[in-house]
């Protein structure tokens, strides 16, 4: 008789993970649950969010009887994600610290410590999200060391997993995945992909989740969570006083702290102004951002977005845009923001991609 085959779920002491825990054990899995620790700051009442997170993953394993560990990536996050986070942002760019811990903490340094020393067949997460291979597809999967560089999953992977949106569209997490490593997606099960929230809540009443249930949602920063981010990130970067000037006329219309803590197409709050009014540019040499009011304004859209190297889920890049230097694709720029058409092609720099709009694209977005 073949053993249980054993699945490593993260959990993160929320009501998903805790669901998806459940739903593998009720697969006839052996589930072992793991809770990672990747921030030391205490909350706005004093009080380490991460320990009690914690307790409640290490509840979640009570309930359902399975084996609890917890790890500790507060280094690796430093390194891989938080500095890389301070550098762009210092260099006038906003980068999603959620996909890059997905990249380097969740299906890098935990699936490395589950598959080698908790002795894994596959790892497990709550996210909303879906892959082409199914359960027992990714038990057999074999690790292949894969080269770096470009077109390296054209000739190593014949048929690769796929990353495949959830069935909960307003939930699903693809976009925060964007970044996952083929390797990882083959050896990852995604047990809500086909579920909706509100079915992943009521499974969790119906079995003794209560604790998790009532809990809020994450919100924020990955692991450091929800809290006021111009305070934060002036921890971590000196303020850079300047002013905010109007697109349209060159007045001034308030001052802010630092050019760099802003979005293109942000709303900025500028003290003492009712009328909404957004980020249109911002002139790193003068410390000034360059805002424009309501968000149809024509300031606020782009015909042409340009990007360096991209990460390939599937394949290297992808055959049709070998062949003709162009293709056509949806893209957001946002989790939730509607998939819109456009049209990538080939830029003149190797490795670099110029995504010409067939319609023009807002920079505005709404604040969630």
């Amino acid at each position: 008789m073949q053993a249980a085959r054993h699945v490593v779920c993260a959990l993160s002491g929320g009501v998903d993970s805790a669901v998806a825990a459940l739903l593998l054990r009720r697969r006839g899995y052996q589930v072992t649950g793991v809770f990672m620790k990747n921030w030391d700051a205490l909350d706005e009442h004093g009080v380490c969010a991460a320990d009690r997170d914690c307790e409640d993953a290490y509840r979640v394993c009570q309930v359902l009887d399975i084996p609890f560990h917890q790890v500790s990536y507060v280094k690796e996050y430093w390194n891989d994600v938080f500095s890389d986070f301070l550098s762009e942002y210092e260099k006038g760019r906003t980068p999603n610290p959620d996909i890059v811990c997905n990249k380097h903490i969740k299906f890098s340094c935990f699936l490395r410590h589950a598959m080698g020393s908790l002795g894994a067949d596959a790892v497990a997460t709550g996210h909303y999200a879906r892959t082409s291979l199914e359960d027992e597809e990714v038990f057999q999967q074999k690790h292949v060391k894969r080269p770096e560089g470009l077109f390296q999953n054209r000739f190593e992977v014949r048929n690769p997993v796929k990353l495949l949106q959830a069935a909960d569209s307003f939930k699903d997490q693809t976009f925060f995945l964007s970044q996952v490593s083929q390797e990882a997606l083959r050896r990852t099960i995604f047990p809500l992909g086909g579920l909706t929230k509100g079915f992943v809540k009521k499974i969790a009443a119906e079995n003794g989740l209560q604790h998790v249930l009532q809990k809020k949602e994450s919100m924020g920063i990955c692991f450091i969570g929800k809290r006021n981010f111009e305070h934060f990130i002036l921890q971590y970067l000196q303020p850079r006083p300047g002013r905010f000037i109007s697109i349209e006329d060159n007045t001034v219309l308030g001052t802010h702290q630092g050019w760099f803590l802003y979005t293109l197409g942000q709303r900025a709050k500028i003290s003492g102004l009712r009328e909404p009014w957004f980020v249109v540019d911002k002139d790193s040499t003068k410390g000034d951002v360059l805002v424009a009011p309501r968000t149809d304004h024509p300031a606020l859209y782009r015909d042409l977005l340009r990007t360096n190297r991209v990460h390939w889920i599937a394949e290297e890049p992808p055959a049709i845009l070998v062949r003709d230097k162009m293709m056509e694709c949806h893209f957001r720029f946002r989790h939730q923001m509607a998939l819109v058409r456009r049209v990538l092609q080939r830029g003149r720099v190797p490795g670099q991609w110029e995504n010409p709009a067939l319609g023009a694209v807002s920079l505005h977005a709404p604040e969630g």
